[in-house]
């Protein structure tokens, strides 16, 4: 429920209380101090009807640069708001029912002012590199929980469905900083842990499990993008909690700049590319889920305001474009280097189970199999395979990975290294 406050030049209060009469909105008029020629018009109205009564005013001479203020409300008793309330239980035509300011508002206040947005972004960073080189599940969540992304990813979006350029430029220049921001506290955290010795410095951090989830680009994480921009322009829309979206909106972000970090650190070249395209991937599926998901609420920009724009041959305009195109690039590689990943992937795990199939591994038991390549896996280059298998104490298998890669190879084309690590146990049966 909000509380709508507007200020009326006496000009126009007729027609703007024949509006709201018209509306089956109740309402209470202050008067101004002597000598002003308006008055303060107050009335309740539910989420849903906001955008629409605004409209309404507006078509009934209020002015568009009027003193107005929405406000959250818990409740209100007056004649006919049951009503009004039951013909927007989900806003006109079930759109989710709020406003375009309200919508922005909402997701700048989830950014913080600059300098903290600065200091929060590298404090998530630093202690998802710490997660990572913990191989900390715990740890990194806690990062997602400090990270600041979600108002800067979410409000790109809103300032396109609203018709405000200026703020979608405002948080694409914000998801720029804290990228950077991050990315640079990351690598400088990695080097403090690596070179202070609070971790090994030959450390392999290629094998760690936490990392090697952050550095190629797959349909699950993918999805987590996609979900998490999804997630948050619902939350915006509605009264539900953003924090909730945020810390999946984090989850696509924040790891991912870690491994970047930990890789130019560590003089893993394809890790940091791994890593550093699955963050521009996510970023850019985030926008654009969100922006599909305002869209779908029912949420449009003015088309003659934007028909307007794209007509403007301005240089900013002309910057947008190639910045657009430039993003839609970069959207259909990843996309392509993602499904690149699923077949190589589904063919490792085709032929994992074909060769643990034949009767000479008929005491093993497969624990797991991963796939990844970096950079060069995208051409159809290389690929590393770790598959970990279950055996009985003293049972060698000395050629299982090289069949494995024999059989990986022949069907994917690419120059495939294989790693068999086996996990030992003893068996002692009944009787």
């Amino acid at each position: 429920m909000r509380l709508i406050q507007v200020r009326v030049r006496d000009e126009s209060r007729d027609s703007v209380l024949d509006t709201l009469d018209d509306a089956d909105a109740d309402y209470v008029i202050a008067d101004e101090a002597a000598g002003n020629d308006a008055s303060i018009v107050y009335f309740p109205t539910p989420a849903g009807a906001v955008e629409e009564m605004l409209g309404r005013l507006s078509e009934a001479g209020l002015a568009d640069d009027a003193f107005t203020i929405v406000t959250d409300v818990e409740t209100a008793t007056t004649p006919h708001f049951d009503e009004l309330e039951g013909r927007y239980t989900q806003g006109p035509e079930d759109e989710i029912g709020l406003s375009h300011a309200e919508l922005r508002t909402k997701a700048q206040e989830l950014t913080p002012e600059t300098t903290m947005f600065v200091v929060f972004a590298a404090l998530s960073a630093i202690l998802a590199t710490a997660g990572l080189l913990l191989n900390s599940a715990i740890v990194i969540v806690g990062a997602m929980v400090v990270a600041p992304f979600a108002g800067s990813s979410l409000s790109a979006s809103v300032g396109l469905v609203s018709d405000d350029g200026q703020s979608t430029a405002n948080s694409l220049r914000s998801q720029f900083l804290g990228l950077v921001v991050a990315t640079i506290s990351a690598t400088v955290a990695a080097a403090v842990f690596r070179w202070g010795h609070l971790v090994p410095s030959t450390l392999a951090v290629g094998r760690i499990t936490q990392v090697g989830s952050f550095t190629t680009p797959t349909l699950l994480t993918l999805t987590i993008a996609v979900v998490a921009g999804a997630a948050g322009a619902l939350a915006l829309s509605t009264d539900l909690p953003v924090t909730i979206a945020g810390v999946a909106v984090a989850a696509a972000v924040v790891p991912a700049t870690a491994a970047v970090g930990i890789g130019v650190v560590w003089a893993e070249p394809l890790l940091a590319l791994g890593a550093l395209a699955l963050l521009l991937v996510n970023v850019v599926f985030i926008n654009l889920s969100a922006l599909v998901a305002l869209l779908g609420f029912g949420y449009r920009p003015s088309e003659v305001s934007s028909l307007r724009e794209w007509l403007s041959f301005s240089p900013r305009r002309i910057v947008s474009v190639l910045v657009a195109i430039g993003l839609a690039v970069l959207v259909v590689a990843m996309l392509f280097g993602t499904y690149q990943y699923f077949l190589f992937d589904q063919a490792v795990n085709r032929n994992v189970d074909e060769v643990l199939d034949d009767p000479d591994y008929s005491n093993l038991e497969l624990a797991s199999a991963s796939a990844e390549f970096g950079a060069a896996g995208l051409l159809g280059e290389e690929g590393s395979v770790t598959v970990v298998a279950a055996r009985t104490t003293g049972e060698p298998y000395p050629r299982l990975s090289e069949r494995l890669r024999r059989h990986i190879a022949a069907e994917t084309n690419r120059d495939v290294s294989v790693e068999v690590r086996f996990v030992e146990y003893q068996r002692a049966g009944s009787g």
